[in-house]
Order: C-alpha cells, then structure tokens, then sequence
C-alpha cells in the first residue's frame, strides 16, 4: 500500500506537468469557438483537466498512505509539505470555473509540482506517531491549516500575476529589484531540489558530534558539505569539508546548512537565466500575460485570501490552541511555529483591513499577498528547518 501511494503521488506530479503545458499552450495557441460561438481555448481546457485528473491521483496518494500508515499522513515536513501541494490544487480547481483565467494555471500549478518536489527532499519513510501526535485535533488542525495556506497561496498567484503583468521591466526601480529577488526565492527552491538531489546521489555523508540545547553530546548527520557546523562540532568522517564556523545549539545548523546550500545555488542559477537569455526574469513571463486583466488578477488574489484567511485561522490557531491544550497541557507556549502562525494571522488581517476600509487595491494589495505568501514559506522551511521547538518532529 505504501508502493502504491507513492506511485499515484509520482503520477500525479507528472499529470500537474502536463497541465501546466496545456496552460503555457493555452496562452500563445489557437483559439476555436464552439456550437455556442463563444470563443473557448481547447488547451485551457484540457489544462484543466488534468489538475482534476491531477488532483484525483493526489487524493489517492493521501487516502493509500493514510491506511498504510494508520493515521492521517501529515504528523513530519514530507506530509504535511506534500498535503500543502496538494491543498493548492485543490483550492485552484474549485477557484479556476469561476473566473476561468489559463494564466492562474501556468502559475499555480508549477508551483504545486515545486512544492512537492521540496517535499520529496525530506525523508518518507512512513514511522509511528509520537504520543504528542496521537490525537484526531491532530488531522483537525494540520488538515485545516494546509486547507487555509493552499487558498491563501493562489491569493499569492494573483498578486504575482498582477506585479509581473504591471511593472515595467526596463527601469530598474525597486519594483524590479522587489519582483526579481521574489522569483530568485521561488529559484532557490529548485536550487535546494537539485544541490539535495546531487549529493544524495552521491551517497555524501558527514558525521558530527555535537553539545545539543540540552547540554548533551549528541551526533548529527550531514547529507551536503557543511558550511556550518553544530554547537562545538567534532567532525568525525574523514575527508569532508570542515565547517566554517558553529552555530547556537538551540539552530538545527544541518537544516541551516541546507538552506545556505540552497540560497547559493539558486543565486548561481537566477544568474545563469539571467546571462542566458540577456533578460531580467520577470521580463521572460510578460509575453504570457498580455491578455490577462490586471483588475481580474487583483480580484483572484482578494477573494482568494477572502475565503482562505478563516480557514487558515480556524486550522492555525483555534485548532491549534484545543490541540496544544490536550498535548502539552497549554494552549500557547510561545514556540517559534506558534508565534509565526500569530504573525501570519495578523499580517492577512491588516491586509483585509487595508483593502476594505482603506482601499487598497491593485499594486498595494498584489505586493501585501505576495510578502503573504513569503511568510508562510519562511515558516514552512526556515522556522521548520532551522530553529528548533515543540515543533521540531515535523
């Protein structure tokens, strides 16, 4: 059963590949009208069945692992990350019929193949749940959580849409720089997949000891050349990198290894795009988006964060709270993944605040749903990564 899962979430990665073909096809290709006369886009459509084809597959990765594992897969980073992924596309399928933009697809679904293939990085094996993690408030939470952040990550679709479409890439204002430095984030993350992937490949290893938080030796386990090293780390295999200096015990230095690794080779190939084609990165999406209304895209993005910002605080904090009550016997312990839900909560309530009793819209509010979206992956991956809490078994 545990074959069978990973294979439907193999395939579905592959199906979310041919829909985002169909959806690049759909904004430089043909159009036919159908009986009705009403001018359709034949690869819109198909694009769009193949996220639900997609989607189905993602689903029947989730309900297969769920019965192989026992328990709702989404209690360590490659679930919950693959169940975000997964909540993305869902949330496009149910968003795309209204407003039946082909651009919001070429956007969101390589978004959705990015985020889990970020996801594969981490390890799958499937393991028991800690006592912490055996509660049904558990599935309630994280499922809801993810629900809310993949509606909120489409908000982040349209806002980029609508900054990529807008801006004028021939100043170099700080728009510019404000736009590229976004798209070399969303680089890194391909960086991390490839930099992960080669020294995996290579079967690379490099054992420390180390002083843990808890003042404690203990031993860490690097799986890329350590440019950091733990709280007074020894290197124990011999012929590997030392590392150039230590961190505090309480920064998981591995994972902050791995995001520095990541940061570096996506700044080596934003770099390369840029030398290759001669042009800023941005500049290579706007032939795509001339047809696309910027107030349409404006609108996604607000309706977008409209629906998903109460889920999101339903599953982050409410949910969050019960279930830290029965798992810790508190129901707020300042931990760094609580305080950062309570930054993203505040930050999507200012955001509606500004929209509706300030009129904040068009450039404004694209910028406020992409810096949005930045905080629930710096969440995601720095926080989950590199700094160490109650959260840490993710």
């Amino acid at each position: 059963m545990a074959q069978l899962s990973s294979n439907l979430l193999l395939i579905a990665f592959f199906v979310y590949l041919i829909a985002t073909i169909f959806f690049a096809v759909s904004l430089t290709g043909k159009k036919f009208k159908n009986k009705a006369g009403e001018e359709q886009n034949r690869a819109g459509i198909l694009g769009y069945t193949s996220s639900i084809v997609a989607l189905l597959f993602a689903v029947g990765y989730f309900v297969t692992r769920w019965i192989a594992a026992g328990h709702a897969p989404v209690s360590n980073l490659f679930e919950y990350t693959t169940f975000l992924g997964i909540m993305m596309s869902l949330a496009f399928v149910i968003i795309y019929p209204i407003y039946k933009t082909n651009v919001l697809g070429f956007f969101t679904m390589p978004v959705v193949m990015l985020i889990i293939a970020y996801a594969s990085m981490f390890p799958s094996e499937i393991s028991p749940l800690i006592p912490a993690l055996q509660s049904y408030w558990l599935k309630i939470h994280v499922i809801t959580t993810a629900l809310g952040q993949g509606i909120l990550a489409i908000g982040f679709a349209g806002g980029l849409i609508y900054l990529l479409r807008t801006i004028d890439f021939k100043k170099n204002d700080k728009q510019v720089k404000a736009i590229e430095f976004v798209l070399y984030s969303i680089i890194s993350l391909v960086g991390f997949i490839l930099i992960t992937s080669t020294f995996n490949a290579l079967n690379y290893e490099a054992q420390f000891t180390y002083i843990n938080e808890k003042g404690n030796e203990a031993e860490m386990l690097y799986h890329l050349p350590a440019l950091v090293g733990p709280n007074e780390g020894v290197l124990l295999t011999e012929g590997r990198l030392s590392p150039l200096f230590n961190v505090h015990p309480n920064i998981k230095s591995s994972d902050l290894n791995t995001v520095i690794w990541s940061l570096f080779t996506g700044l080596i190939l934003y770099y390369l795009v840029r030398i290759l084609t001669r042009r800023k990165v941005g500049q290579l999406f706007q032939p795509f988006l001339r047809g696309v209304s910027p107030h349409s895209a404006d609108e996604i993005s607000y309706r977008a964060i409209a629906i998903g910002f109460p889920i999101f605080t339903l599953g982050g904090l409410i949910f969050a709270m019960i279930w830290a009550q029965i798992a810790w016997t508190r129901f707020w312990a300042w931990d760094p993944k609580e305080v950062w839900a309570l930054i993203t909560f505040l930050y999507y309530a200012a955001y509606l605040h500004l929209r509706l009793s300030r009129g904040w819209h068009g450039e404004r509010s694209a910028w406020l749903c992409v810096i949005g979206f930045a905080i629930i992956m710096f969440n995601l991956i720095f926080v989950n990564l590199v700094i160490a809490g109650l959260h840490s078994y993710a």
